[in-house]
């Protein structure tokens, strides 16, 4: 693959615990581990930032897919909910996501057929094809 664009974030401290800095300076802020996980919390964390990725590229690619074929999506939305755990049978952590696409516009078959099409054109779900549980929820 030859990359048309490139993030670059650099993560300093301990890594859960610490500040991620864009090289264009967009993104500064803390990180900490969430309380949940033991930590403190107080700042965004690994989970929610992949979140917003996810959630905002699944969503680009649905408004592509329907402006391909002339659909009004209307006041869509995705909601990405990332989920941290033990993998089984190992003591290694995976994640697993959940999308929650409201297409107001859309039947039920209209909205399966745009969100099967998405899936294959955005980027985080050919990344975690295969890697994470992704589950797709209309609501």
């Amino acid at each position: 693959m030859s990359a048309i664009y490139t993030a670059e974030v650099q993560s300093s401290g301990d890594g859960r615990n610490g500040t991620v800095r864009s090289t264009d300076g967009l993104i500064d802020f803390p990180v900490a581990t969430p309380k949940e996980l033991g930590g403190a919390g107080g700042a965004t964390n690994p989970e929610q930032l992949f979140a917003a990725g996810f959630a905002a590229c699944f969503h680009s690619a649905l408004r592509l897919i329907a402006r391909q074929r002339k659909l009004d999506l209307g006041a869509s939305t995705v909601t990405a909910k990332v989920g941290l755990g033990r993998v089984e049978g190992t003591p290694a952590l995976g994640l697993s996501v959940i999308l929650e696409v409201a297409l107001p516009n859309a039947d039920a078959d209209g909205a399966k057929a745009l969100t099967d099409a998405a899936e294959q054109v955005c980027p985080y779900s050919n990344a975690t094809r295969g890697n994470i549980d992704v589950t797709v929820v209309h609501v």
